[in-house]
């Protein structure tokens, strides 16, 4: 049995590609999902046909402690532990500012970033007991220098997965080291709803004047979780094609 790589709401878009990047590798890998089972079975099927790799689904919303535990207790169980968690979970609710809800923002950073910290809280702990592991947690360029006020909610919760990431970083040293990826605009169901002038605009402003591909993001994290980044830790890095001063 090879490494195990948990990845957090892994049944479509970063999260999916990230997966397959993993078991290209020979990573034995964990889909999570909360919704949509159909697709994690679907990845689960395409996965164990095409690549020569262990594969296990778990349904979790990482928002509740009490499933989080479970999740992790039964990977550990079939694998032995967890060498690699990738916090990808999350969701975003656009909306004008003043429009915005507390329930709405409230679940938003459940998820994001108060789901970052009870998985990695758990996933830690049997990193911990083995004296290794690696945490890349999947955060925002909207949590660095680019604002959008209708997402304001989404970005603060990205802008908590940075600063958990080096507080983690720093009490998780020297066993575990802990990265975090902050992708621009990818094309993903998560911006399915732009409209073409939109796209046409965000597009404008990066560099390489287009959306990333989930793939491109998804080889980042492969890098950062190979031994190739054995003395990367505690890093933010930017994926998002380079882009104008707003």
């Amino acid at each position: 049995m090879g490494k195990v790589a948990l990845v957090t709401g892994s049944n479509r878009g970063i999260g999916k590609a990230i997966i397959e990047e993993f078991a290209k590798a020979g990573l034995d890998v964990v889909i999570n999902y909360c919704h949509h089972e159909e697709e994690a079975k679907k990845l689960q099927k395409y996965i164990s046909k095409r690549y020569n790799v262990s594969v296990m689904v778990v349904k979790c919303d990482i928002s509740k402690e009490d499933e989080v535990e479970n999740m992790i207790n039964d990977i550990c169980d079939a694998f032995g532990g967890i060498d690699i968690l990738v916090n990808n979970a999350s969701v975003c609710r656009d909306s004008l500012f003043l429009d915005k809800s507390i329930k709405d923002f409230k679940r938003i950073l459940s998820v994001n970033l108060i789901g970052t910290y009870l998985v990695s809280k758990y996933v830690a702990k049997s990193m911990l007991d083995h004296k290794k592991g690696k945490i890349i947690n999947i955060g925002s360029s909207n949590a660095i220098d680019t604002y959008y006020p209708e997402s304001c909610d989404y970005d603060a919760s990205k802008a908590g997965v940075i600063s958990l990431t080096h507080n983690m970083a720093r009490e998780f040293a020297p066993h575990i080291q802990v990265n975090c990826v902050c992708p621009g605009w990818v094309k993903t169901d998560m911006n399915k709803d732009l409209t073409v002038e939109q796209v046409s605009e965000y597009n404008k402003k990066i560099l390489l004047g287009r959306f990333a591909e989930p793939e491109e993001i998804a080889k980042v994290v492969l890098f950062l979780a190979s031994n190739k980044a054995s003395y990367i830790n505690d890093s933010i890095i930017r994926v998002d094609g380079g882009k104008f001063n707003e």
